[in-house]
Formats: structure tokens, sequence, C-alpha cells
């Protein structure tokens, strides 16, 4: 026999209510006060915040996940019918998992455009490929890449991930990428990935998170990179 399970839903939803109130030392009078004021000044913000802008977006700092989030949004993306580009600076020595992934986006019916155009440009990181020249070559010939998608405005969102890692050892000249980045259109958005962000960089965006390095199981236990965690 089907059952209504809204009654116990909002049982549930009444007895966290309780927990929290009862948690901060408020009675449910209270906290149903605190929360409506809350809720006042969270409606206020978003009357206010009626603008849209195509954003300057970096992820950097030492703790992982800089790339994982910025995926998040390329998926996001996909999901609302843009095109997506997607350039990695440090990988292609190797298929990352995530090119397997976003694979039926890359391909397109006769005819039609992909809605995905993948390239991953790079030969490794620099402990491996221990050739300083060849190196920068491979990050300027990326940043060509990235640039084209860019400045066309069928992308709504270009990913550079680890272009980060190219600015801070200097395989790429940073007032470059900034110019490049005033190229873009007005509302198309670009997320610059990877440790070492550079301060004009930094002060340029206009959405930054640092991911804080708080456990690491490599660095605390010696596990090593696994599948689907790492790549």
């Amino acid at each position: 026999m089907k059952t209504n399970s809204a009654p116990n839903w909002n049982k549930t939803l009444e007895s966290e209510n309780i927990a929290e109130s009862e948690a901060s030392g408020l009675t449910p009078e209270q906290h149903q006060k605190k929360m409506q004021r809350r809720k006042q000044v969270q409606e206020e913000r978003l009357e206010r915040a009626s603008r849209e802008k195509g954003l300057i977006i970096v992820h950097t700092g030492n703790g992982k996940g800089k790339t994982t989030a910025a995926l998040g949004m390329v998926l996001r993306s996909l999901g609302h019918g843009y095109r997506v580009a997607i350039v990695q600076f440090i990988k292609g020595a190797w298929e990352p998992a995530e090119k397997a992934a976003f694979q039926p986006w890359t391909v397109a019916a006769t005819g039609e455009t992909p809605r995905l155009e993948f390239h991953a440009m790079g030969e490794g990181f620099t402990w491996e490929t221990q050739n300083r020249e060849r190196d920068i070559q491979k990050a300027n010939t990326a940043w060509e890449k990235a640039l084209e998608f860019i400045r066309n405005r069928e992308f709504q969102l270009v990913l550079l991930d680890e272009v980060n890692v190219a600015l801070k050892l200097g395989y790429l000249n940073v007032e470059e990428v900034l110019v490049g980045l005033e190229q873009k259109p007005e509302d198309s958005h670009v997320i610059l990935t990877g440790r070492g962000a550079p301060a004009e960089l930094i002060e340029r965006a206009d959405l930054v998170t640092e991911m804080t390095l708080v456990k690491h199981p490599f660095r605390e236990q010696g596990v090593k990179a696994q599948p689907g965690i790492e790549f």
C-alpha cells in the first residue's frame, strides 16, 4: 500500500530545527524569529544581486579539489546546453579519466557541433618531463589554443586546467595571460586552476577559491594516488 511520507519528512525537519535551537540555547520561538530574519536578509541580497556577468574564476591553493571543482562547473554548463572548452596545461602524457567521462560530449551527429572541446596538451609533471625549454613550448602552444576558445563567443565556459602552475614556473607571462583574458566576451566564463596563482591574477579575478590542505593520505599514510580520487 502506498503511503505519504511527507508528514514524516516534515516531522524530521521540525525535530532538526528543535535540536538546532536547543544546541544554540534558543527556544523554538526565538529560533523561528532568527530564521525569519535570516531569510529576509538573504532575500534582500538576492534582490540586489540582479546583474549577470561573465566571470574570471581562480581555483588555487595546496589542497586537493581545484580541478574537481572546476569540472563540476563544466558538467553544470553542459547540462544547460552550453558549449565548453577544456585545455589542460600539465596533463597530456597520460589519458585523464575525466577525458573519458566527458567523451560523449566531444562528438556530435553529422552537421552538428560538439558541445565540448577537450585538449590535454601537457606532457606531465615537471619532474617527469625534465626539459624546461620543451615545457615552455608546450605551455605556450596550450595557451594559444586556449586563446582561440576564450575569444570565441560560442563558448560560454573555458577551463584552463593547471595553467596557474605554468604561470608560477614562468612558462607563461602573467601580463600576456591577463591581456588574453580581457579578450573574452562579456558574458562568458573562464576558470583557471592550479596552485600558486600569481597575485596579479587573483587581483583581476571575480571569484577566487583557495583550497587548504588539512590532511592528505599520501603525506600522512603513504597511500598512493588512486583511480577515481586523484585521476
